[in-house]
């Protein structure tokens, strides 16, 4: 079956929380210690998820994956924090087993297509080798800027990407 994109509401956000969780713990479980990642459970993503979306829905992009009527993913996109000319994409996140189903893909697609025409940026784990490839592979790349952030209760070094391409030029 093919993957239906939708845009998310609040009611979707029990399975985003659910999503996110076994996402990030698929995705970091190499990088970041269990107990970290363990310290914020899915109830805990969904309450943060809901909060941000309730205030951030008038600027900010929340998009849902689903393959036969279930949630499999979502993408997450909005003004820059840094930068007020950018849009960043904040999340791509998937169900462990969605992964190389073309599902990543077609998200982020569907993401670049509502950025476009001002600068697109995004933040990846530096050590996340397999999802740099996946942002590079759609065109994204790092340009030199580094952060610290949290995940979970580690902290985590990132490299900011941008897409060249989402500035409209």
């Amino acid at each position: 079956m093919t993957v239906l994109l939708r845009p998310g509401t609040l009611d979707d956000m029990p399975a985003l929380g659910d999503v996110f969780y076994r996402s990030r713990f698929a995705a970091y479980r190499e990088i970041i210690a269990p107990e970290d990642l363990e310290a914020v459970t899915a109830a805990a993503l969904t309450a943060w998820w809901t909060e941000r979306w309730t205030y951030e829905q008038d600027t900010h992009r929340f998009t849902v994956a689903q393959r036969d009527g279930r949630f499999v993913g979502f993408t997450y996109i909005g003004p820059d924090e840094d930068d007020d000319d950018a849009l960043q994409l904040y999340a791509i996140h998937l169900e462990p087993e969605e992964q190389g189903r073309g599902t990543g893909k077609a998200l982020m697609i569907d993401a670049l297509a509502h950025m476009t025409g001002r600068p697109a940026v995004l933040w990846v784990l530096t050590d996340n080798a397999r999802t740099r490839r996946f942002y590079e592979r759609g065109g994204w790349a790092p340009d030199g800027r580094k952060r610290i952030g949290t995940i979970g209760t580690a902290d985590v070094e990132m490299l900011r990407y941008r897409h060249w391409l989402g500035e409209g030029a």
